[in-house]
């Protein structure tokens, strides 16, 4: 199977990548072809082309932020969502929940966090509090006044 993914943490800098290569050191054991982006605080590394989305069976989203999945949905390729921590320590689940996703349509979110409320919502995850950016230049404004 061809499958394309995504590993997104707020850095950017160790985690997403030890995801990224397990998941293409496990796919190639397991017989699949992957194309890995990965996603950081310095932007995305090996972006995937529309091409590559296109031809896929299953994509997998291994992420600790949001990513934006506007580009899976509209090639109709079924998201398998997970954790960072999930691509590293359990890369096998998360593969076979992406085999079991490409034969249909339905998501599945593998995360450790989820809850039946979190899968009845389909609204993208808010975090809470707003842009943590204004917020902390909010208080450096105040802090030196």
């Amino acid at each position: 199977m061809k499958f394309v993914a995504v590993t997104a943490c707020p850095t950017g800098i160790a985690h997403s990548q030890m995801a990224a290569e397990n998941l293409e050191q496990t796919a190639a054991e397991q017989g699949h072809d992957i194309e890995v982006e990965i996603q950081g605080a310095m932007g995305a590394e090996n972006e995937l082309s529309a091409a590559d989305i296109e031809s896929a069976d299953a994509a997998i989203i291994a992420a600790d932020t949001s990513v934006n999945r506007d580009r899976f949905e509209d090639a109709n390729v079924p998201v398998v969502k997970g954790t960072v921590k999930d691509a590293v320590n359990d890369v096998e689940g998360l593969l076979a929940a992406a085999v079991e996703t490409a034969g249909g349509d339905a998501e599945r979110d593998t995360s450790e966090t989820s809850d039946a409320s979190e899968a009845e919502d389909s609204e993208p995850q808010r975090r809470r509090g707003g842009d943590r950016s204004k917020s902390l230049a909010n208080r450096l404004k105040r802090l030196f006044t």
